[in-house]
């Protein structure tokens, strides 16, 4: 009796898919750093009116295309106003945005964004009428009407106005029916092939390996290819069904490998490195010259019963500051000790850009630097 539960205890663990490996530090899914080449989601876009806002909408005189949408809605609806001047502010002409996810079927909903095309001073409490959304092949994919939720508001006096956030702009959430479905299905896919958010070669590699190794336990044969940089090669196993294959597969996790480089921000100051980044030896100093330069004009008044004229004097008083700074040697073999030896030496983030791109010119920064 023991023997034969043995067995059948066997038998279920050898019937059941292996567990895949915890998420150790510093692993990522490999559905997180890579996508399924075919799957992906179709822009929609379209023209529209809201309607019901508090006089913020477009001013008819100055947005044609508004009083022209206006007129033309009322015409489908049995009110002619050809011959009006319409002098209303609570409509406003806006664009529809929405994503159509992968493989939507008839029926489902999906958000939309709301952006105002005319004047209008604020979309706060309008109500989308009927929009249809097309994508790039013109064709009507969904149809977006709602209620719309604004953020941003805008509180204006005679004197002053307040404006927080963007209040044109908007989202409808569930806004869009969706009316066609896009041709395909997962199941058409000729191959299945994984994408890499971020191309890399030896990224790529580790993908292959971690998915060879989990099917070789699993399956007993390898089903991964590296092809190149940018994708992975899969062959579905006749004993699976793929959606499950694809989901035991994005499970998997790796510790994917980062190019180094250095991401430099002049507008605000930022500067962001990678962890791979390194820097030979090499000696910085950085000299903070000040210039001052002040003008006190004086009026030279003449002696009384004498001849001469009232005149203004010029007075420039020229200073000249620098502040002594050390010469320091950086030498950065990882990441903790480059942000350390900057620190020591005391630089605003200026000053760390500007010797980052010195040290890119001579050459000691092994690291790709991207200025923005």
């Amino acid at each position: 009796m023991v023997r034969l539960l043995a067995f059948l205890a066997a038998l279920l663990a050898a019937a059941l898919p292996a567990a895949p490996p915890a998420l150790a530090a510093g692993s990522t899914r490999i559905k997180d750093i890579a996508t399924l080449q075919g799957v992906r989601d179709n822009q929609l876009v379209g023209y529209g009116l809201v309607t019901g806002l508090q006089g913020t909408g477009d001013t008819l005189r100055n947005a044609q295309f508004t009083e022209q949408s206006l007129q033309s809605m009322l015409d489908r609806m049995g009110v002619n106003v050809r011959d009006s001047r319409l002098r209303t502010r609570n409509v406003a002409a806006v664009m529809v945005t929405a994503d159509l996810p992968p493989y939507s079927t008839v029926g489902s909903r999906i958000d939309v964004t709301v952006t105002s095309l005319g004047d209008a001073t604020s979309l706060k409490g309008g109500t989308l009428l009927m929009t249809p959304l097309s994508g790039g092949d013109g064709q009507v994919y969904a149809a977006a009407q709602g209620p719309m939720a604004v953020s941003g508001f805008v509180v204006a006096g005679q004197a002053e106005s307040i404006t927080q956030g963007v209040p044109t702009a908007g989202r409808i959430p569930n806004g869009a029916l969706i009316e066609r479905q896009v041709p395909g299905s997962f199941q058409q896919l000729p191959q299945l092939v994984l994408e890499l958010k971020n191309p890399d070669f030896k990224t790529s590699i580790l993908i292959g390996d971690a998915i060879n190794a989990y099917a070789l336990q699993r399956f007993g044969r390898r089903v991964a290819l590296a092809r190149d940089q940018r994708s992975v090669e899969l062959q579905k196993p006749p004993s699976i069904a793929q959606t499950r294959f694809v989901a035991e597969i994005g499970d998997l996790t790796i510790e994917p490998d980062t190019p180094a480089r250095v991401v430099v921000d002049q507008r605000t100051g930022t500067v962001v490195i990678g962890r791979n980044v390194q820097i030979s030896t090499v000696a910085v100093t950085q000299g903070n010259l000040t210039l001052r330069v002040t003008e006190t004009p004086e009026v030279s008044q003449p002696e009384p019963f004498s001849r001469g004229q009232t005149a203004v004097v010029p007075r420039t008083e020229v200073a000249a500051q620098e502040q002594q700074r050390h010469v320091a040697i950086l030498r950065g073999s990882d990441l903790q000790t480059l942000v350390k030896g900057l620190n020591q030496i005391g630089l605003k983030p200026s000053d760390i850009i500007s010797i980052l791109q010195a040290v890119k010119t001579a050459g000691a920064l092994q690291a790709e630097l991207v200025v923005q």
